[in-house]
């Protein structure tokens, strides 16, 4: 997949592929992409970009694909999975963790941080209800201070040439926005973004959102749109439009924009920050799972 790809080319080098597929009566029931260091595997990717993983099983066919996935890496001489970042409905959690406890291994569970989403009602005004009245009021307030202050508007980019031609935009909203994210901003790193904007463009799963301010990028988030949700992976504003709180706002309209496509979900993916607890994030508990063969 596109995502797995990017990733390896980037930061892949020096580990070991490790992919396992299981077919019965040449239907495959699960895939592994997993990565291999000696006795240990993982999930292909990692926690600093990847924000939740898993295996690939088809439904009710989990007890043997996991089965025989034991059974291959047992006989693979592979002694501990360290898997990692899990959600709540992860087949790791539901199905795997028992079966290698019943096997003898040792499994342990923590939990590792926070994911936060929304369900989408069908329409704007039915989301602003969802709210508590203080919050609802607090971005009311921030809206209607925006629009008083400031002519602003909010685009979205998603062609793959539009994506190309804004991409620089965003990067720089992003390192403008604070010192942690600037530093997080390697030329590595922007190789690796760059590279999956271009890739998931491709597939028409990428948008690029942002609000202007006096024909002007204030503030700008890339997501990924698939399926019935759209995922907020990063963000970046510029400080000096701080006091119209640009970002938040930004955000705000882009989930705006979700409800009158009628998707059914906003995910904000991983971290607790305060934003989204402010737009109505409930919380998702996400969870490392270590087993030892």
């Amino acid at each position: 997949p596109a995502w797995m790809g990017v990733w390896m080319k980037e930061f892949g080098s020096g580990e070991e592929l490790f992919l396992y597929s299981v077919i019965s009566e040449g239907e495959v029931i699960g895939i592994a992409p997993l990565l291999r260091t000696n006795e240990r595997v993982r999930f292909i990717g990692s926690v600093d970009v990847c924000d939740c993983q898993d295996f690939i099983v088809v439904p009710e066919r989990e007890a043997e694909f996991f089965e025989a996935l034991l059974d291959f890496l047992s006989r693979q001489g592979i002694s501990e999975l360290d898997l990692r970042v899990l959600r709540p409905e992860s087949t790791v959690l539901n199905y795997l963790a028992a079966l290698a406890r019943h096997r003898g291994a040792s499994v342990e569970i923590e939990e590792e941080g926070l994911s936060l989403e929304v369900c989408l009602p069908a329409t704007w005004d039915e989301y602003l209800l969802q709210l508590t009245s203080e919050k609802r009021h607090e971005l009311r307030r921030k809206f209607r201070r925006l629009d008083e202050a400031v002519k602003f508007g909010f685009r979205i980019v998603e062609g793959i040439d539009e994506v190309h031609e804004n991409l620089s935009v965003f990067l720089r909203l992003f390192r403008q926005s604070r010192e942690d994210k600037t530093e997080f901003m390697t030329d590595r790193m922007e190789s690796f973004f760059v590279s999956l904007a271009r890739s998931l463009a491709e597939k028409s799963m990428l948008k690029l959102c942002f609000l202007d301010v006096e024909d002007q990028p204030a503030a700008g988030i890339i997501c990924f749109d698939y399926r019935d949700t759209l995922y907020l992976y990063n963000s970046g504003y510029d400080q000096k439009y701080s006091r119209l709180s640009v970002g938040l706002l930004c955000k705000a309209l882009s989930l705006k924009d979700s409800i009158e496509r009628g998707r059914s979900k906003y995910d904000f993916l991983k971290g607790a920050e305060a934003y989204k607890y402010h737009l109505g994030g409930q919380e998702v508990r996400l969870s490392r799972c270590l087993i030892r063969l």
